[in-house]
């Protein structure tokens, strides 16, 4: 799994680092730092922290031999 966040889109709401702490965390107050390579047994929480960002600047794709990527939406 891949992640790419658009941090120009991101306005540091946080959701994504309450729901799914170890790949994404805030750095001070509005700087957002995210593992790019989650380890897969976070995928669940990636695509929850995903879905949950309310401006969408979370990218979720899968690498080779996976399904093809998908971009968070709302459930």
């Amino acid at each position: 799994m891949r992640v790419v966040v658009d941090l120009s889109r991101c306005e540091g709401y946080a959701q994504c680092a309450f729901l799914a702490p170890e790949a994404f965390r805030m750095h001070g107050e509005e700087a957002l730092m995210y593992d790019p390579n989650p380890d897969d047994t976070q995928r669940d929480l990636v695509l929850r922290a995903a879905a949950a960002c309310p401006v969408q600047a979370i990218l979720v794709d899968w690498l080779q031999g996976q399904d093809a990527p998908v971009e968070a939406s709302a459930p």
